[in-house]
């Protein structure tokens, strides 16, 4: 008997351990959330370019599932045609928000944005986005433009330009866009 109880103190001890553990650990990832959005805050405001991009990366550091701080990071880099800092970016929000299909097409975007464009890492991107959200118009729109010209993806481009051609009522551009391809192509 004696044994028993001693188990269920043990247990216990060991229960309220952990609870405090978790507590403490939930407390210092809100502290980080703080800082990491006070460092955004003070970045978007700053003049000088290299510290605000410094304390961008500081803030996805802090907290690596921070939209924000990869979205200013991805419109710095991206207003001077860094893409490959793009992609860096967007990969490293993308280990953690791997189930958010905007992380791929951003990366997508970002290979179509090199010049030449790299259409095969590009179009990888836009998969992922695709398995992630098949209802995403702009995930379909993207894979049948890569598809299109690539030797042996006319079939599949068409395929895709049609479903984000069906979108027409919450996305009308891009169904545009995907009628546009379709009509160039000689597809109805």
């Amino acid at each position: 008997m004696r044994i028993i109880d001693l188990s269920a103190r043990v247990a216990a001890i060991l229960a309220v351990i952990l609870t405090l553990t978790s507590a403490a650990a939930v407390r210092a990832d809100d502290a980080n959330t703080a800082k990491a959005q006070d460092l955004v805050k003070t970045a978007i405001n700053m003049t000088d370019s290299d510290q605000a991009v410094k304390m961008l990366w500081q803030a996805t550091d802090l907290d690596p599932t921070l939209n924000d701080a990869y979205v200013y990071l991805g419109f710095y880099y991206n207003s001077r045609s860094d893409f490959a800092q793009v992609v860096k970016v967007y990969q490293k929000l993308a280990k953690y928000e791997p189930k958010e299909p905007t992380v791929y097409l951003n990366i997508g975007e970002a290979y179509m944005s090199f010049s030449p464009p790299q259409l095969d890492s590009a179009l990888g991107y836009y998969r992922k986005a695709y398995q992630l959200d098949p209802t995403s118009s702009l995930a379909a729109l993207r894979i049948g433009e890569v598809l299109s010209q690539q030797p042996g993806g006319r079939d599949e481009s068409v395929k895709f330009l049609r479903l984000a051609a069906t979108d027409s009522s919450r996305n009308p551009a891009i169904a545009a866009e995907a009628q546009k391809l379709l009509g160039q192509m000689g597809s109805p």
